[in-house]
This record gives structure tokens, C-alpha cells and sequence, in this order.
């Protein structure tokens, strides 16, 4: 168990999971399956375990939004979600659902997002058909809202937008 303890430790993991485990008729425990999952904000100190991640496996817009900096989830629904924070995303998407609605996705921003980093945020929304309508919620006391309207503005003239965009900020 110390060895278990120590490596969830070292490497920073936030599960560690061993189902089952026997024991061999020489008294030896063996570990028969387990899943370990790492802290994501851990990556700058497991660079060697995150290099061996294999991308191919996740979910493509998942992907770009990582490269980009962005946190991004993938959902059901219709509407798409632009947001900073994610207490205010968790928000969001509750006040779409209390009035009937689907969100889309979970698309945090964060606070120092940039320029390019709101227009490609735009860019993974449009590439899901299910969006019928992107709604932008930004909480201007951890983000510049100037940033996010030019972000929006190159966005919309980049992409050609023909759906409703709704911006809050």
C-alpha cells in the first residue's frame, strides 16, 4: 500500500484504481486490471507520462481547445456555450436548461484568454451541426471584454456566422 501511496504521489494522480486483485498460491498480490488517471494541471511536472497520451482517442474539438488553452466538453444539446469560469459555465448551462433549452458543450475561456483563443473557441463551436444558437456569458471581472468582442468580431467575419450569437458581457 505504501507503494501505491507513493506513486499516486510522485505522480500526481487523481485515481488510482486496482479491480481485481488476487493473491497467487506463493502468498505474491497481483494486480490483475487498474486505471490511473493524472491531474491535467499536473502536466508541466509529468511531461515524460502526458507525451504519451495518445490524442486519437479523444474527442477532436477536445483536442483544438487544449492546443488552444481553452477547457472544452462536448455535449448534446443545441445551443453553445461561451463562457469564463467554470462556476458561471455550470450556471449557464443550468438557466439554458431551466428555460427548456440543451447545452451544447462546456467551453471555459478562462481569465486571460486572448484574441485568437476566443475566435478559435468560435471556430470549434461552428463545427458542431447539433449548434443552432451560441451564447457568450462573460463575467468582466476576470476577463477584458474588449478582448472577447474583437475575438467575436474576427470570429463572426472569419466564419461567416448564420446562426443567433447572444453576448453577455
Amino acid at each position: 500500500m505504501v507503494k501505491l501511496y507513493d506513486l499516486v504521489i510522485k505522480r500526481d494522480a487523481s485515481l488510482l484504481e486496482i479491480n481485481p486483485m488476487a493473491e497467487d498460491t506463493s502468498g505474491r498480490v497481483v494486480c490483475m486490471d487498474c486505471k490511473i488517471n493524472f491531474d491535467d494541471n499536473a502536466d508541466f511536472r509529468q511531461k515524460e507520462l502526458f507525451e504519451l497520451k495518445d490524442w486519437s482517442q479523444e474527442d477532436h474539438r477536445e483536442v483544438r481547445a487544449t492546443k488552444a488553452g481553452l477547457n472544452y466538453i462536448g455535449l448534446d444539446g443545441s445551443i453553445g456555450c461561451l463562457v469564463n469560469g467554470a462556476g458561471l459555465a455550470m450556471a449557464t448551462m443550468d438557466i439554458i436548461k431551466l428555460h427548456g433549452g440543451e447545452p451544447a458543450n462546456f467551453l471555459d475561456l478562462g481569465g486571460g484568454a486572448q484574441q485568437n483563443q476566443v475566435t478559435e473557441a468560435f471556430n470549434i463551436l461552428s463545427e458542431d451541426s447539433n449548434v443552432l444558437a451560441i451564447l457568450v456569458n462573460i463575467f468582466g471581472g476576470i476577463m477584458r471584454c474588449d478582448v472577447i468582442a474583437r475575438g467575436i468580431i474576427a470570429a463572426a467575419s472569419q466564419l461567416d456566422l448564420k446562426i443567433p450569437l447572444v453576448v453577455r458581457l
